[in-house]
């Protein structure tokens, strides 16, 4: 069975781990009827319009 020699220290273990364990922020598009930027498939919060039609009525 293979034996490390030497124990790997904390600094090269949480390194090595934050490379893999970050977040990746959400992707972001455009809404075609006003332009603000949103989350992908969902309603506008600007506007309130989903694919061309208004969803939510806003002020």
């Amino acid at each position: 069975m293979a034996v490390p020699k030497q124990k790997n220290g904390r600094a090269r273990t949480h390194s090595r781990r934050s490379a893999n364990d970050v977040c990746a922020m959400p992707s972001r598009s455009v809404c075609p009827q006003c332009g603000e930027v949103k989350l992908p498939h969902r309603v506008c919060g600007n506007c309130g319009y989903y694919k061309g039609r208004e969803v939510v009525e806003t002020e």
